[in-house]
């Protein structure tokens, strides 16, 4: 498989590096665990590639200069890139719009959400 191109993509050697870790832990642990242990095996494969990894980071949700709320967010790759993690049978409207509102809170451009829940890795691209 090879290297995707397009000026139009965001980050794109970081992406397809996170993709390659994505699919090197499913490979190797398969689906059938829940979010946290695939957690933990990401940020295990992006410290050995050297990646900056932040986990389970709260930010927060300020209207008009009020703190209103808090997220918290899986991980952060690279300070540029949320990614967001499940391990559910399939991804629906509501997850992306979660990791949308997580973009709009951090003025992040570019949000990744992955899931291990089926037999392949299943990913979603999200632009604000």
């Amino acid at each position: 498989m090879g290297k995707p191109v397009s000026d139009n993509v965001l980050y794109p050697d970081l992406s397809y590096r996170i993709m390659q870790i994505a699919f090197e832990v499913h490979n190797t642990l398969g689906p059938g665990f829940v979010e946290n242990i695939y957690r933990e095996a990401m940020i295990i494969e992006f410290e050995r590639q050297g990646i900056s990894v932040e986990r389970e980071k709260t930010i927060q949700v300020v209207y008009k200069g009020v703190i209103i709320g808090t997220h918290r967010l899986d991980l952060i790759i690279d300070g540029k890139i949320v990614l967001e993690l499940k391990a559910v049978t399939a991804l629906n409207d509501v997850f992306k719009q979660q990791l949308l509102s997580y973009l709009k809170a951090t003025g992040m451009r570019l949000g990744i959400l992955i899931n291990f829940g089926g037999k392949k890795v299943e990913s979603v691209r999200i632009v604000n």
